[in-house]
């Protein structure tokens, strides 16, 4: 919500107005939203343009990158070395397990398939979630 200021003539009238965004899956930072007309009103000016501009907020768990969803494991040597699964809640509260019977050294990475962001020209399709160690 926001107020708007009209000027008539020497009068100023105050006026509330409530714009709804709808966040879409798959918008990442820096996807501008505009509302054309609707910022600051002058007398014979015709009024800014309302943009809005989207910012991440940090996940305990993942950080993103481009689509995929980065999720980083602790694991002990043996772990390591002998297979470990790996139990992770996904963004929408699933929860995944995932057995890992490879050899995990420090440049390993362990790739769900389209458990990532979805992608905005097509929502029917995800990014993939990588598992670091």
């Amino acid at each position: 919500m926001f107020l708007i200021t009209f000027f008539f003539g020497l009068q100023e009238m105050t006026v509330e107005e409530i714009l709804n965004i709808n966040i879409k899956p798959g918008w990442k930072r820096g996807t501008k939203i505009k509302f054309p007309e609707k910022g600051n009103e002058q007398p014979n000016v015709i009024p800014a343009d309302l943009v809005f501009i989207i910012d991440e907020k940090p996940h305990s768990t993942y950080t993103r990158d481009v689509k995929d969803l980065v999720v980083t494991q602790r694991i002990t040597l043996a772990e390591a070395l002998t297979g470990y699964t790996v139990h992770v809640t996904t963004v929408d509260g699933r929860n995944l397990t995932i057995l890992i019977n490879n050899v995990i050294h420090p440049d390993y990475e362990e790739i769900v398939p389209k458990e990532g962001m979805p992608i905005l020209k097509d929502p029917t399709k995800k990014g993939n979630m990588r598992i670091k160690f």
